[in-house]
């Protein structure tokens, strides 16, 4: 069975519901897996460009007051915000091998850096744990005030370029994070765009086998963004090629072809899509979106000569316009809150006044909120000037 690129691009901006209609923000996440939490400002616009009635409260209500959405670390240490019920997948899937790999690098640096041992970070950990469950929930600086030890300070890299300072909370409530033990579920001080989120003890999760958990996160991200291919899986999970072909044969992933070669996809999902089945459709989706950085292939949805003005150095993407499941342009917003877009190909009339469209109802219900991309792209920063 072949999908062609026509296709694929059909499927996602169904999928990926770029053309709108999420109802709330947890079908917006779900939709494309979890949202990419790195940049704070992320998780808004990626729920907003997908929901119906766009705007920070219904963000605002599912990570703070019904906690449906969970911001935590996850794959590839990246902080991901996803739905509630997936939590236990994503860490039992991804974590654990992480977690203990952070604990080594932090025990060392404490060790080189201050001369602290596994005891006293051990105890430090239980302190903390203490103080959350009296206080609920409190800031990185709070908890430094009700447990001193956070704020000690030791140098690493010493005598390298790279030489620097670090805080014990700075590595301590991460590397806790990564081991299932806290969340950042508090709303910010600031703004929805503001990072400083308020610390809180994890809720108790469900213990799962890692291989269980492989082959549930593969079933998902194969539903939102099959056909995909074993690269593009180690990629966004990732994890060794092994743990991906053990999990793609425990979900039955059945094997097809794409102009890259072999791909998968779920054996229930196998009926061919038509061309015109979904409707053309104007996206701007956020810098780190979790679209355009699903895959690892991506000449099928991003042209190659669009990259250097669209990527950083890192390979983080920015700011993207996309129209018919493919990406076309970027945009930025300026100081003075216009939402500013560029075309990097001739796609007609109609495509430019879609993206025009929504590029005011982006202003519309952001309004007074300036949103700065934590990477920042060629094209975003020409833009924003």
């Amino acid at each position: 069975m072949r999908v062609t690129v026509r296709q694929r691009r059909e499927r996602l901006v169904a999928r990926h519901l770029l053309s709108g209609g999420a109802q709330t923000a947890e079908q917006a996440a779900a939709a494309v897996v979890a949202l990419h939490g790195t940049d704070p400002a992320t998780v808004f616009l990626a729920a907003g460009a997908r929901l119906a009635a766009p705007g920070p409260e219904p963000v605002e209500r599912a990570l703070y007051a019904e906690r449906t959405l969970v911001r935590m670390t996850g794959m590839r240490r990246t902080v991901f915000v996803v739905p509630s019920e997936l939590v236990p997948v994503v860490h039992h899937s991804s974590m654990p091998p992480i977690a203990a790999r952070e604990r080594r690098s932090v025990l060392k640096a404490l060790a080189e850096g201050g001369g602290w041992d596994e005891a006293w970070l051990k105890d430090v950990e239980a302190s903390v744990l203490r103080v959350l469950a009296e206080a609920g929930e409190a800031s990185a600086s709070e908890l430094g005030v009700l447990e001193p030890r956070l704020r000690e300070r030791f140098r690493v890299a010493v005598g390298k370029p790279y030489e620097a300072t670090h805080s014990v909370g700075s590595r301590l409530l991460p590397l806790m994070a990564m081991e299932g033990l806290l969340v950042r579920r508090g709303r910010p001080s600031g703004s929805w765009v503001d990072g400083r989120h308020l610390w809180g003890l994890a809720p108790e999760m469900e213990e799962l086998p890692a291989a269980q958990a492989q082959a549930e996160l593969v079933r998902r991200w194969l539903a939102a963004f099959g056909p995909g291919t074993e690269a593009d899986l180690k990629w966004w999970t990732g994890w060794t090629v092994t743990e991906v072909r053990r999990a793609l044969a425990a979900v039955g992933a059945v094997q097809v072809e794409l102009d890259e070669g072999a791909g998968y996809l779920l054996p229930d999902d196998l009926d061919p899509v038509e061309p015109g089945h979904v409707p053309e459709g104007a996206a701007l989706l956020p810098a780190l979106d979790p679209t355009p950085m699903g895959w690892q292939a991506r000449d099928w949805y991003l042209p190659a000569g669009h990259r250097a003005e669209l990527f950083d150095r890192s390979g983080n993407v920015g700011p993207t316009v996309w129209w018919d499941g493919r990406v076309v342009g970027g945009w930025a917003q300026r100081a003075d809150g216009e939402i500013v877009w560029r075309l990097l190909e001739d796609v007609g009339a109609d495509a430019a006044a879609a993206v025009e469209a929504r590029a005011a109802g982006l202003a519309a219900w952001l309004g007074d909120v300036r949103v700065t991309p934590r990477f920042r792209t060629p094209l975003e920063r020409e833009l924003s000037a």
